[in-house]
């Protein structure tokens, strides 16, 4: 019960945060912005493309949508990660020793809120855009492949960075790792799978999979899985080692 209470209370603390800085305010909401933005934008552009250039857009509605499936943990993954850099310099976690809650207990509160943040942003905003018709349960199923990064984007701006200046710098930075999945979408051969070392392919590569109705999705589900996990589970060691200094 004390510990609910705890958990309860940190949540508090964290809408507050967010409230107050304008920010983290917008990166929770520029997920939604994006969708209103490919429906009513990209068919209008995909209609002049056509009409200047002989281009068809549509085959690649897929790319654009997969490249918003890895957006939305990012920014949740870093709103959370702004959230823990300003705990440690508010010496938050040397409070919560004399809690009921431990500290891998309040690390697992902090990984959680971003995964399920990004599975049901994910959910909403891929009908509001409209661009590719997925089924409900392989949308679902990629969304929950794609949230693994949101602990990993937190984990790294709280791991790497000593304050928001640099985790904004680092953030910056780490939106590169949503570009190798878009190269490898143009590579058609097996050398695609040499982009599998960024971890954004494996769910992006789920994502295209799932949406063509491939019936080998289950092997980039658990690839892309088991290799995210591995990739969280250092950055948790590096942020513990940062806490404990």
């Amino acid at each position: 019960m004390r510990t609910t209470y705890v958990l309860k209370a940190l949540g508090s603390i964290d809408a507050k945060s967010v409230r107050r800085d304008s920010l983290l305010r917008w990166m929770g909401l520029i997920p939604i912005l994006i969708a209103l933005l490919l429906r009513w934008g990209v068919p209008s552009l995909a209609v002049w493309l056509s009409r200047q250039f002989q281009f068809d857009l549509v085959p690649y509605y897929p790319l654009l949508m997969s490249f918003v499936l890895l957006a939305v943990p990012m920014m949740y993954g870093s709103v959370i990660g702004f959230l823990l850099l300003d705990q440690r310099d508010d010496h938050t976690l040397t409070a919560l020793q004399v809690t009921p809650l431990t500290l891998n207990g309040y690390l697992a509160y902090r990984i959680t809120i971003p995964m399920l943040l990004s599975v049901v942003m994910s959910v909403i905003i891929f009908p509001v855009a409209g661009l590719v018709e997925i089924r409900f349960l392989p949308l679902l199923i990629a969304a929950l492949a794609a949230s693994l990064l949101a602990p990993g984007y937190a984990l790294l701006l709280a791991a790497f960075a000593k304050n928001k200046v640099q985790g904004f710098a680092l953030m910056k930075a780490a939106g590169i790792l949503g570009w190798p999945p878009v190269m490898a979408y143009f590579v058609q051969s097996g050398w695609q799978l040499a982009f599998g070392i960024v971890p954004t392919y494996w769910p992006a590569k789920l994502f295209w999979v799932l949406e063509a109705g491939e019936a080998n999705a289950w092997v980039y589900l658990l690839v892309g899985v088991v290799y995210q996990s591995l990739l969280v589970a250092i950055l948790l060691r590096r942020f513990n080692r940062v806490m404990l200094q």
